[in-house]
C-alpha cells in the first residue's frame, strides 16, 4: 500500500492520511473481491459468521448487497451496514442512512440487523438522532464506534440518552460512563492503532470480541484478548476471554448450528491461550460442507486472490 502523505502520530491522522483516504478511493468491483477475500480468510480460519461495519463514500449505493452477496458465496454468513456519517456532508449522510435502510428491508436477511454509524465526532446530533430514528423504525440496533480514540471523548455523553440493549457498541477504550448496548473489544485494533486498553472486564455490558478488519481468526483475537487483559492484570485467566468470544453466538444465534472440526484437541482456553496455528480442518453451514480438509468447497481461493490482488493494484494506483 502507497505510503500516507505524512507519517501519522495521532489516531485522527492515522484516520484522516490512511482509512479515510483508502474508503475513499474503493468502488463496487474492488469491494466486491475485498469482501470475497475477507471472507475467505474468515473462513480458512474457522469463522463461520461475519458482523461488518462497511465506508465507501464514492460507491454507497448497493454496496452492502455486494458485500453480503461476496459472503455467501463463499459460505459465510454475514450481517453488515453501513457507516452514516457526516463527513461527506448531508447529501452523503442521507445516502448512507438510505444504504442501511434498503438493506435492512430485504427479505432475506439473518443474523442481527445494524443501521451503521461511524463515531459520534463526525456526527451532529441531528445525522445522529436520523440513525437512532431509522433503527427505531426498522427494528435494528445501532452499529457505531464509541470512544475508540482522546477524539471522541464526548460519545458517552451525547449516547447516554440515545444507547439501548440491541445496540453494539465497538471498542469503548475512552468511555466514561455506563451505556447500554455489547461492548466489541477489538484489541489487536486498539494496540495497532495507539489508543490504548479498553478494560473490559471492568464494564458491565456484554462483552463480544472482534478484529476491526484486521483479519478473520477469531482464537486469535480471543488469545489477544488474553494476553492484553494479562498484561494488565496478573491474576487474568483466559476463562474470561473465552467468555468475550462465546458471546458472539448470542448475537449470531444462527451461527450456533455450524460444526468445526479443528487441527487440536481440546479447543479449550487454557490449551488455545499458548497454542498457535490452530486451523479448521472441515467446516459445516446450514448442513453444508463448506470448507474441507481445510479447502473451501464453494470457491477456487487461488482465484478469488488473483482477482483482489487486481483490485489491490487499481486501489493502490488511487491511492499513490
Amino acid at each position: 500500500m502507497p505510503a500516507p502523505p505524512r507519517i501519522p502520530r495521532s489516531f485522527r491522522e492515522i484516520l484522516e492520511l490512511v482509512w479515510w483516504r483508502l474508503d475513499q478511493a474503493l468502488d463496487l468491483e474492488m469491494i466486491r473481491w475485498s469482501a470475497k477475500l475477507g471472507a475467505l480468510e474468515a473462513l480458512e480460519r474457522g469463522t463461520t459468521a461475519i458482523i461488518d461495519h462497511h465506508a465507501s463514500p464514492k460507491a454507497i449505493a448497493g454496496s452492502l448487497a455486494v458485500i453480503t452477496e461476496a459472503c455467501r458465496e463463499v459460505g459465510v454468513r454475514v450481517a453488515t451496514c453501513y457507516e452514516v456519517t457526516d463527513r461527506h456532508g448531508l447529501e452523503g449522510a442521507k445516502a448512507g442512512l438510505a444504504e442501511n435502510e434498503r438493506h435492512l428491508k430485504s427479505s432475506d436477511l439473518t443474523g442481527p440487523r445494524y443501521v451503521g454509524a461511524h463515531a459520534c465526532f463526525t456526527l451532529s446530533d441531528e445525522t445522529l438522532d436520523a440513525v437512532c430514528s431509522l433503527a427505531s423504525e426498522l427494528d435494528a440496533g445501532v452499529h457505531i464506534h464509541v470512544a475508540e480514540g482522546p477524539e471522541d471523548v464526548e460519545a458517552g455523553r451525547r449516547l447516554e440518552s440515545r444507547s439501548r440493549e440491541s445496540w453494539l457498541l465497538a471498542h469503548a477504550v475512552h468511555l466514561d460512563r455506563e451505556l447500554s448496548g455489547t461492548i466489541a473489544h477489538n484489541p489487536l485494533s486498539n494496540m495497532n492503532n495507539s489508543v490504548g486498553y479498553a478494560s473490559p472486564s471492568t464494564k458491565r455490558n456484554r462483552i463480544v470480541l472482534g478484529s476491526d478488519g484486521i483479519g478473520g481468526d477469531m482464537i486469535e483475537s480471543f488469545r489477544m484478548a488474553y494476553m492484553r487483559q494479562r498484561e494488565a492484570d496478573v491474576t487474568a485467566s483466559p476463562e474470561t476471554a473465552w467468555k468475550w468470544l462465546a458471546a458472539g453466538w448470542e448475537l449470531f444465534p444462527e451461527a450456533r448450528e455450524d460444526r468445526v472440526t479443528w487441527s487440536y484437541d481440546p479447543m479449550e482456553p487454557w490449551h488455545l491461550a499458548f497454542t498457535p496455528g490452530v486451523r479448521p480442518l472441515e467446516i459445516v453451514v446450514s448442513g453444508e460442507t463448506v470448507l474441507r480438509d481445510g479447502i473451501p468447497t464453494r470457491v477456487d481461493p487461488i482465484e478469488i486472490r488473483r482477482r483482489a490482488d487486481e483490485q489491490k493494484k487499481r486501489l493502490f494506483s488511487r491511492l499513490g
